[in-house]
């Protein structure tokens, strides 16, 4: 598997309030530039970020 390296995560709600995808920034983009990952395991970025809350390395924060 590729380095990713997330330096900040952070979900998204729906309209309901429920979480629905990640907003991520990736190491070397500018803070303002983040991508969306959708909630779906098998998805390269979900896993990731999967991997690096379950060692202690990243965690997500709620959404605003």
């Amino acid at each position: 598997m590729e380095n990713i390296n997330i330096t900040s995560a952070q979900y998204n709600v729906d309209t309901n309030g429920n979480n629905c995808s990640i907003s991520i920034v990736l190491e070397g983009d500018s803070p303002t530039t983040k991508r969306c990952v959708p909630l779906a395991p098998g998805n390269r970025h979900y896993d990731e970020i999967q991997r690096q809350v379950a060692a202690g390395t990243l965690t997500i924060q709620d959404a605003d």
